[in-house]
């Protein structure tokens, strides 16, 4: 005779969730304030970058008599020290780590688990983010001691800044897990994940604000994800948007989230299948 073990309860289901997702980003904070220095000159080294955006679009504004396309000095300086926080928001676990997961053996031991991995790559960079924005406070501040940004955002632009980068976080998250998913098949994406960068990078806001892009760019980036991860979250808080645009901007960046979601769903089904398949 066969004995089955009863099915939890949807709240203990719920609560055996929220328990894990607690307990992960309990541990990631733990984890990376032991390793706070490698974690501050991490940063300090991305800061490097829009810093020099922030130089070079500052003295293009000043030679072209103080603006840019509307953009001023100021602006830029608002545009690209929020930047650095939004990017370091975007850091989530990179498609190309799937191929080390799958290499390592680390997959086959995350299939036992009752939990997708998925929840534990999003808990546990989740929480690495609570150590990154106290870290990031005083880069912030910093920088706006020397660059002086035009930063005057209303309660609601903070309110849907806050959700934009939480959301911009769970996109770029399904993004890139969607994309590793090609690991399952071929050792050799690196293609296809540099395409994907190069293309985040032109039509995001990431190297330059959307504003000063093409008409035609500008439209295309309308319907694709990666606006939705940098441009919007920073935009809501620096570009006096009017309400029902940061509404709108919100509910596309919730379109974008479910469905990428569902996408890496259908994608994870058929990659296990075929690791399953290979012997993994």
């Amino acid at each position: 005779m066969t004995v089955e073990a009863a099915p939890l309860p949807q709240a203990g289901r719920l609560r055996s969730f929220v328990d894990f997702y607690a307990t992960t980003m309990r541990t990631a904070v733990a984890t990376q304030f032991q390793y706070r220095a490698a974690n501050y000159f991490y940063m300090l080294g991305m800061v490097a970058e829009p810093v020099i955006y922030l130089v070079v679009w500052s003295a293009i504004a000043r030679s072209n008599g103080g603006n840019v396309n509307g953009i001023t000095a100021e602006g830029f300086a608002a545009y690209y020290i929020v930047w650095t926080l939004v990017r370091n928001m975007n850091i989530v676990f990179g498609a190309p780590f799937w191929e080390w997961r799958i290499r390592e053996g680390q997959f086959s031991g995350q299939l036992l688990r009752p939990m997708h991995p998925i929840h534990f790559d999003i808990a546990y960079f989740a929480g690495w983010k609570f150590v990154v924005i106290i870290l990031w406070i005083p880069i912030a501040v910093g920088l706006s001691l020397v660059f002086h940004p035009a930063l005057s955002p209303s309660a609601l632009e903070i309110a849907v800044f806050l959700v934009a980068i939480w959301g911009a976080y769970l996109l770029r998250t399904a993004v890139q897990e969607t994309i590793g998913m090609l690991n399952f098949w071929t050792t050799r994406g690196a293609a296809v994940f540099d395409l994907y960068m190069a293309s985040e990078l032109l039509l995001s806001g990431r190297l330059v604000p959307l504003k000063l892009m093409p008409e035609w760019v500008q439209t295309l980036a309308n319907f694709l994800p990666f606006k939705w991860t940098f441009g919007f979250p920073i935009e809501s808080l620096v570009g006096n948007m009017s309400t029902q645009s940061l509404l709108l901007g919100l509910a596309a960046q919730a379109l974008w989230i479910v469905g990428s979601f569902v996408v890496f769903r259908f994608a994870f089904r058929f990659a296990v299948r075929h690791y399953s398949a290979v012997g993994g």
